[in-house]
């Protein structure tokens, strides 16, 4: 693809919309959000500065940058890609070709765990969360952001992505109760936690090739490919848990679309109860939470 025109902007306004309008020539599905958050941080301002000062002059290095930026988006590079970090839960978070871009979605996971936290807290005096296949580190940060008595191990595979997250805990200052180790989601882990929780791959391979070119082209298939059937990641949990989570503890899973009975299968059978079934805000089951069997 050529590079695209912005030679005709010659201020900050300008250059918006002139983005804004190749976005919408070449039908993407949210470009006018994708041209403003793009061109707000090529410029340094919050996007409504785009139209208050929309006047001021677009300097050559903003130009350079802007184009650069639109050339990619136009190519299949998702925005947060592009940006290099992503919001989630109201913090951000550095994101690397290693670790997947963490979605709206698994905000549902910190909704469904905090009050146990709070209450584990409440009666010990802390809770220890382990957080498995943890990518950008974004559910335990966000965990122990809402929670300064809490403490948190993440596993990952990806040594990539363990020096992501452990950065990502350092600029938000929580270096001090937040570790994170490679390994084979719990095989390694002597430790045992008040709170398990993991968003797993969970996509059949079958399955890969139908995702959007956004996905398939910048996350990483570590982070994606669930196996045969998608669960491969849950057996595994299943049979490593029982010995790492506390007799009081909790376990938290996303899952992915139409997974409810068959994920919830592997874990009866592994010793754990459904506890609790949780939607997402578009009415999909998202997270399944499970305690040891036969404990109050």
């Amino acid at each position: 693809m050529t590079r695209p025109e912005l030679s005709v902007a010659s201020t900050i306004g300008e250059a918006w919309l002139a983005m804004r309008a190749l976005f919408r020539a070449a039908d993407l599905e949210t470009a006018d959000l994708d041209a403003r958050l793009l061109a707000a941080s090529v410029m340094k301002m919050e996007p409504y500065q785009l139209v208050t000062g929309g006047d001021l002059p677009l300097t050559e290095a903003q130009h350079q940058q802007l184009t650069q930026a639109t050339w990619e988006r136009l190519n299949g590079k998702p925005v947060h890609r592009i940006l290099g970090a992503r919001e989630f839960y109201g913090l951000s978070f550095r994101l690397s070709a290693a670790t997947l871009e963490p979605r709206p979605d698994t905000e549902t996971l910190i909704d469904a765990v905090l009050p146990f936290i709070r209450a584990t807290v409440t009666v010990k005096g802390s809770c220890r969360i382990a957080d498995l296949g943890i990518g950008t580190g974004v559910i335990g940060l966000a965990l122990l952001a809402e929670n300064p008595e809490a403490q948190c191990l993440g596993v990952d595979m990806s040594a990539e992505a363990v020096a992501t997250a452990l950065e990502n805990a350092r600029a938000l200052g929580l270096s001090a109760r937040y570790t994170a180790v490679t390994g084979d989601w719990l095989s390694e882990i002597e430790a045992r936690f008040d709170l398990i929780v993991s968003n797993p791959p969970y996509i059949p391979t079958a399955d890969l090739d139908s995702l959007s070119r956004e996905v398939i082209d910048h996350d990483p298939i570590l982070a994606l490919d669930g196996g045969p059937d998608g669960l491969s990641a849950y057996r595994a949990i299943a049979t490593q848990a029982p010995d790492r989570l506390e007799d009081d503890g909790l376990l938290a899973l996303e899952i992915g679309t139409g997974q409810t009975a068959a994920v919830a299968a592997l874990f009866v059978a592994g010793g754990f109860e459904l506890a609790g079934v949780i939607a997402d805000m578009g009415g999909v089951d998202r997270v399944l939470l499970f305690k040891i069997q036969g404990v109050q």
